[in-house]
């Protein structure tokens, strides 16, 4: 059984996303868990909801349900009994929410969570986005969702995406009139009643230096919609922040309204074990008087309100600054001098970046402390005016992950804000939950999401079953085990990829060593990187290595490697999106662990490094980063492309070898589209470093030429197999002399004789061709066999090569007849049937089988007989 629910006390919002559920998952039925607000209620009784097929709480076998879809909630304590199904093995569980993260939130696998004015906005983009048909009824009461939860589209909350969806369901014929109706129906005499004593007894607090105004009003009877008198309230007196205390029968409901950042309404509300956004929340309050519970709420505004700071407030000052000339070494003295971990860089008085203490220590590491800090310095950075809200400089330093924030005003630095001085602020002011988020951000917290569910839709019975099998013999040896790189972040785009990497937090050979004990499979282990491959009889491979940390002892040399913790370990990668681990511990098994934002430059589409020296350290990164980018459509970020212009600039690939570049190479040749990353290559200036005359502009023409042929040839011939990358390598190098192609393979180091025989062979494609020309102007009887001896001494490689190079249609015509026709073509006669027909051995034999030959190319003869018919009558000739 499927089910669609909510939160209790649901109103239109919630109803709104609960029709749009059920639109996209017809199967299953509607259920509240509670009661509903009055405007609700109302509503059900005048219109037709009914034929929406909804079922009452008290219907529903909660132990029937296989699926849950939980719309604008995703709080276990707000969903009735349907929280006892969160857990639930065999249960999955859906959410579609647009509220904050609350402490009793849910976590499943999948999560649509948007920061926008209402739910039903969320319901709306899907709807479009799969063409499901709205009718003007559904359209209507979408409609009253987002206005009921935006406020008529004008709450601070309320975002482009909300207008956009109401715009949408306008055009599907949303009723305005009947959603005015019911979003402005007259007050009743006990609601006027209830707000003119809010209006009388409101009282204005001052804490920590932001005005909030508190409101008690009492009942004896429950009067509906507290939520829109508090709203008038608001209106009314133009209030910044408002808290209503209202007591009805044995309860005290409090709801509470906010238009400024400094008062996070959600968390207060929270406190009292409600919830809602950072504008607009409400709990319910038991065993408290009215004058119990405002002096407990004041107590709580007192740890919760964050005070009205500007950046002139938190920042230090007089700054002391690094120039753009300085050198490593230089700045390295001055870090350590003033015990600084950042300095802002300036150009005269302008700030230009930021250098860190990690980017120094490891430009000194790398021999480089006599190069200018303005060469890897952060530029990618963001400055504040003196005025600017902390709460923006929050943003910067927590979400964007900004060490140190310049504060500029009229274009000269007057301060600057750290990490630790936004800690020491929130550490001031006593607010724990504050300081653990702030600790915890500005310290690099790891953030976790649990992927079993992505495991079980994307992969095979056979990997899911090994992954299991990894993290069950590393607890039976107390280590920890990982899967990590490309294999964890083509899982987060939902692709399948087998090339599977295991890090242990322990010995990896070991590991694998205990591992075959357990399983039917053998391993091949490399003790000096501490790494093993398991082999299964599948022919699967799984590589499993020790959590380890590098060292490079020079730029672009290979590491060295120390045993590590699994963070270290994903530091030492290339890039962010590659950084992402997954737990295979049972316990754990199926977390998700991106301790350097891999999730959100993957959501982002973002190539990025992990440092500034990370092409320093390793310049085939550049070509990889190239690679990622065309591969999955990315972008790489400014920063990064800013320190592969300085790479370029500095020349650091002179000192990589031509074994490690000729890799990268061929990795791009091997992608589907290679022209887009020799393009790029290209635009970054770097093909000049495999050699200084290759020009991609004259030989663009011909690799589409090349992609297209190959295409061709993969699809025709599948079990045929040859090296694709030389048919890009020639043609990468076609306008380099012989000379300067002999020089690139010593560059590259391409010793294999093979490979050096086929290049030089694409040297001689003119001259083939020109014979070929020669073949097609004979008669139509002889072409065969002499397109036949042409081709048969040529590399598959070069052929293909040809077939790109030429615009002649007979000429790819006989190409093609080479590859599916003429190559297949065999002599069935063998030297024994000759020896029994009476011939020596010698050179009649090489004679005779090569006339057979030539006429079974020609068409002349098929089958055996035929060729023994002929050579009979060679005998006779012979005579």
């Amino acid at each position: 059984m499927e089910v669609i629910t909510t939160h209790t006390n649901s109103d239109f919002d919630s109803l709104a996303s609960m029709l749009a559920a059920k639109k996209l998952y017809p199967n299953a039925v509607i259920v509240f868990p509670g009661a509903q607000a009055r405007t609700l209620r109302e509503f059900f009784i005048s219109s037709t909801f009914y034929l929406f097929q909804t079922k009452k709480m008290k219907e529903v076998d909660i132990n029937s349900v296989t699926r849950l879809i939980l719309v604008d909630t995703r709080q276990t304590t707000r969903i009735g009994k349907f929280s006892e199904l969160t857990d639930k093995p065999g249960v999955e569980v859906i959410v579609f929410d647009h509220h904050p993260d609350s402490p009793d939130d849910i976590t499943c696998d999948n999560m649509t969570i948007e920061n926008i004015g209402a739910t039903t906005t969320l319901m709306t983009e899907l709807l479009r986005k799969k063409r499901l048909k709205i009718t003007p009824e559904e359209a209507t009461i979408m409609m009253l969702g987002i206005y009921e939860d935006t406020g008529s589209l004008v709450f601070s909350t309320t975002t482009e995406r909300d207008y956009l969806a109401a715009a949408y369901l306008l055009k599907h014929g949303a009723n305005l009139n009947v959603v005015s109706d019911l979003m402005t129906k007259e007050l009743t005499s006990e609601q006027v009643i209830l707000l003119n004593e809010l209006l009388r007894n409101m009282k204005e607090y001052n804490i920590n230096s932001v005005n909030i105004v508190i409101s008690r009003a009492s009942s004896n009877d429950y009067i509906g919609d507290l939520a829109v008198l508090v709203h008038k309230l608001k209106d009314l007196e133009n209030l910044n922040a408002v808290i209503v205390l209202a007591r009805m029968g044995d309860r005290i409901y409090l709801i509470a309204r906010s238009r400024i950042d400094e008062v996070d309404v959600g968390s207060i509300a929270e406190a009292f074990g409600g919830g809602g956004h950072s504008t607009a929340a409400s709990a319910t309050i038991k065993d408290l008087t009215l004058i119990q519970a405002e002096n407990e709420l004041v107590k709580v505004l007192k740890d919760k309100v964050n005070p009205i700071k500007s950046a002139a407030d938190l920042m230090v000052y007089p700054v002391r600054t690094l120039s753009t000339e300085t050198t490593f070494s230089k700045a390295q003295r001055e870090m350590s001098r003033y015990q600084l971990n950042s300095l802002p860089i300036v150009k005269g008085e302008k700030v230009v970046g930021i250098i860190t203490r990690n980017i120094v220590e490891k430009a000194l590491s790398h021999k480089l402390g006599h190069r200018r800090v303005i060469e890897y310095m952060v530029r990618d950075f963001s400055v504040v005016s003196p005025d600017t809200s902390l709460t923006h400089v929050q943003e910067l330093i927590i979400d964007n992950n900004q060490k140190i924030v310049p504060v500029v005003d009229a274009g000269r630095i007057t301060g600057v804000i750290t990490r630790k001085d936004l800690l020491r602020m929130y550490l001031s002011h006593r607010s724990k939950v504050s300081v653990k988020k702030v600790r915890d951000d500005v310290s690099g917290v790891l953030r976790k999401k649990m992927f079993a569910k992505v495991l079980q839709s994307v992969l095979s019975r056979e990997v899911r079953d090994i992954l299991k099998e990894i993290g069950r013999v590393a607890d039976l040896l107390n280590y920890q085990a990982y899967a990590v790189g490309g294999f964890v972040r083509d899982l987060a785009l939902r692709s399948e990829n087998l090339d599977i990497d295991i890090v242990i937090e322990g010995d990896g050979i070991h590991f694998a060593q205990e591992f075959v004990k357990h399983n039917d499979c053998h391993i091949n282990s490399h003790q000096k990187f501490r790494t093993a491959v398991i082999v299964f009889p599948s022919g699967l491979k799984v590589d499993v290595a020790s959590a380890r940390v590098e060292f490079y002892a020079h730029p672009a040399a290979l590491p060295e490697i120390e045993i590590s913790s699994i963070k270290l370990d994903l530091y030492r990668r290339d890039f962010t999106i590659n950084t992402l681990a997954l737990q295979l511990n049972k316990k754990n098994y199926g977390e998700l662990i991106d301790h350097f934002g891999g999730l959100k430059d993957l959501k982002s589409k973002m190539i990025r490094v992990l440092h500034n020296l990370s092409f320093v350290e390793d310049p085939t990164r550049v070509f990889r980063a190239v690679r990622f980018e065309q591969r999955f459509g990315f972008k790489i970020d400014k920063h990064t492309h800013n320190l592969i212009k300085n790479a370029v600039k500095i020349n650091l690939f002179d000192r990589l070898s031509g074994k490690r570049l000729l890799t990268e190479l061929r990795f791009i040749f091997e992608e589907d589209a290679p022209i887009n990353s020799l393009g790029r290559l290209d635009e970054l200036q770097l093909l000049k470093f495999i050699h200084k005359n290759i020009e991609f502009s004259k030989t663009k023409e011909t690799y589409l030429k090349v992609e297209s042929v190959l295409s061709w040839f993969d699809l025709t011939f599948l079990n045929e197999s040859y090296d694709k990358w030389i048919v890009y390598f020639i043609t990468l190098i076609e306008v380099l002399t012989a000379r300067e192609r002999e020089d690139i393979c010593e560059r590259l180091a391409i010793i294999d004789r093979h490979s050096r025989q086929k290049i030089r062979d694409s040297e001689k494609v003119v001259d083939f061709l020109g014979k070929f020309y020669t073949i097609i102007k004979q008669k139509d009887s002889r072409r065969n066999r002499a397109v036949y001896h042409l081709l048969k001494g040529i590399s598959t490689e070069v052929i293909l090569y040809m077939m790109a190079k030429t615009d002649n249609k007979q000429i790819k015509k006989y190409i093609s007849r080479y590859f599916t026709h003429l190559k297949q073509i065999k002599v069935f006669t063998t030297g024994n049937d000759l020896i029994t027909m009476g011939f020596k051995e010698g050179k009649e034999f090489s004679e005779i089988f090569s006339t057979v030959l030539n006429e079974k190319l020609d068409g002349n003869i098929k089958t055996k007989d035929d060729e023994i018919r002929l050579i009979n009558s060679l005998k006779k000739n012979m005579v």
